[in-house]
């Protein structure tokens, strides 16, 4: 038993130290293997460190805690949700967040407290310089636990300090809940007639973390099977979704050397080359894709290609291409988008803003869990109409 407590400890702390060197692949890996109760606890020793190194710390040992559990984190998951479109539940997502969030913490503050020991004239200048490589961190966290390209998640960074103005403002009230949510005959009461429903609720706080932990670890054991093209693809999945785009394409060229076959794999790999500018490898991939089955992802494939063609500036292909995408799914706004964007290219204005018309009218109308995805293709689409109008 203390042998795994040991071990436990280790592995977290070099997942901290790791975070000085690779922070992005950090954040991945306490995805995987970091311990919210371990986060938790190191911010509760760091700060009451503090309370001893230096006097401009006024704050209670557990009040950065209780910040970045009960504000930051929530309020990131909300800017989440705002910006871009994120989709994000709070369920799957808290407790993944709160253990970034907490480990990106202490280790903005480890170098922090040792200038607070040993430099205490630098002790202010140096919490501007821990403050930044905070925010730096959060943007890694952000990132991977959200599956959200670069823009969203620093706009979602550049904004987390909102919660915490709000949180400062209402002050006031706030100590005052937390005056009354420390009193011990408030506590029975709410451990003793709502014990069931709370332990329900904070225990499915964590299983987001513990679920992806548990299929992940289930994953790397299928992955040692040699035959196993599928294990590896979810895997691929895993890190595209945490923008770790050269471990998803190590898992994705897996997954098609065991299976030549693997269509997703193939078309993921596409994917993410276009998305690197590597046209030649995406039309590559897109065309085995198509020569295996040409309706894969409801025809997605085609759409893919369409936008393609139109990174390499050749618009009649992408015409081609939209146009049988449209046959199969006419009411699809991004596929309507890089329609208008083709015609565009073609000289042909009048054409593309009726496309775009029909963009902005098929985002309207898509289903409510679809709205906004939709959205970033209505605003892509309202952008294109306008620069239309001006150059008329």
């Amino acid at each position: 038993m203390i042998a795994i407590l040991f071990s436990v400890l280790a592995d977290n702390l070099k997942l901290i130290l790791r975070l000085y060197v690779q922070p992005g692949a950090a954040m991945s890996d306490i995805l995987d293997r970091g311990s919210l109760l371990f986060s938790s606890l190191a911010v509760l020793a760091v700060s009451f460190a503090f309370g001893f190194a230096t006097p401009a710390f006024v704050f209670p040992f557990y009040g950065p805690l209780i910040v970045m559990a009960a504000i930051y984190t929530p309020g990131l998951l909300l800017l989440g949700g705002w910006v871009g479109g994120i989709r994000s539940a709070f369920q799957r997502d808290y407790a993944p967040l709160l253990t970034c969030t907490a480990m990106a913490w202490v280790a903005g503050s480890l170098p922090l407290l040792a200038i607070a020991w040993l430099l205490p004239q630098l002790f202010l200048a140096a919490s501007a310089a821990a403050a930044a490589y905070f925010l730096l961190l959060t943007f890694f966290a952000v990132r991977t636990v959200f599956g959200t390209e670069n823009g969203p998640a620093i706009l979602v960074m550049s904004l987390s300090w909102l919660p915490l103005i709000a949180a400062w403002l209402l002050r006031d009230p706030l100590r005052y809940l937390m005056g009354w949510l420390s009193s011990p005959f408030l506590l029975f009461y709410l451990f003793y007639y709502l014990r069931s429903e709370l332990g329900d609720t904070f225990g499915n706080l964590g299983a987001g973390l513990r679920r992806s932990q548990s299929f992940r670890r289930n994953l790397e054991a299928a992955a040692i099977n040699p035959h196993d093209a599928e294990a590896q693809y979810q895997l691929g999945l895993i890190y595209q979704q945490r923008r770790q785009l050269t471990e998803a394409i190590n898992r994705f060229q897996n997954a098609v050397a065991i299976d030549p076959n693997e269509t997703d794999a193939h078309f993921q790999l596409g994917r993410i080359a276009r998305e690197q500018g590597r046209l030649n490898d995406a039309l590559a991939h897109f065309q085995t894709v198509v020569d295996q089955n040409e309706r894969h992802a409801q025809s997605e494939i085609l759409r893919e290609l369409g936008a393609l063609y139109l990174e390499a500036r050749q618009y009649r292909f992408a015409l081609n291409e939209l146009l049988k995408y449209e046959e199969k799914r006419p009411y699809d706004a991004e596929g309507l988008c890089y329609h208008g964007q083709a015609l565009e290219g073609l000289n042909e204005p009048q054409e593309a803003r009726e496309i775009y018309e029909r963009a902005i009218e098929a985002a309207s109308n898509a289903p409510q869990y679809l709205r906004r995805a939709a959205g970033k293709w209505s605003r892509l689409a309202r952008k294109q109409l306008k620069a239309l109008s001006t150059r008329a």
